[in-house]
């Protein structure tokens, strides 16, 4: 094959990867009712002025499945990270004891747990559509390489080896959304 077509199906593939990437990325971020430091990942506390991540104004850990406890790295943003904790309405109370904060995680509900299955499809049907737009314009450069002389034997195996690569990266969303939903569902 030539140069131009494994370069689009090279980018082809690194795009798709990038949208399983991303489809994990917001995995972590639904809530499976074990307690996770992931589940902070969207909380930003205002430091000195500036919007910083929760993870880097303190220690988060996770000392059983329910619990969550923020260690801060300076005593004097105990009150703007439990403020910040409640402004991101990701559902959770925290509770400052003068030295950490902690987070009860509530067990999930069964409406909620379906809710939260939703989400997941949501997300893994973004990343379907992701994948076929990368497929879309794959197959769109293929053709206009055959338009400016490319065999046309050459392009049709290339569109074959771009949807062997939609199929597989299809499959592996398949994948990640049914072991998602299990660990939702699972009481």
């Amino acid at each position: 094959m030539t140069e131009e077509i494994d370069f689009i199906l090279d980018s082809a593939e690194e795009s798709m990867s990038g949208s399983i990437a991303h489809l994990e990325k917001e995995f972590l971020n639904i809530r499976a009712g074990k307690a996770s430091p992931a589940m902070l990942g969207s909380v930003f506390v205002d430091y000195y002025g500036a919007a910083t991540p929760l993870s880097q104004v303190s220690n988060i850990n996770v000392p059983d499945a329910r619990t969550i406890t923020i260690q801060p790295y300076e005593k004097s943003m105990l009150q703007p990270i439990e403020k910040a904790i409640q402004v991101a309405n990701i559902g959770f109370n925290p509770m400052n004891n003068g030295d950490v904060i902690i987070i009860s995680v509530p067990p999930l509900t069964e409406e909620r747990r379906r809710d939260l299955v939703k989400q997941a499809k949501s997300e893994a049907e973004d990343a379907k559509i992701g994948i076929r737009n990368v497929r879309k314009d794959a197959n769109t450069d293929i053709k206009k390489l055959e338009k400016e002389g490319t065999s046309e034997d050459i392009c049709k195996s290339a569109e074959d080896e771009v949807q062997n690569l939609t199929n597989s990266f299809i499959k592996k969303i398949e994948e990640l959304l049914a072991a998602k939903e299990a660990e939702i569902m699972k009481v």
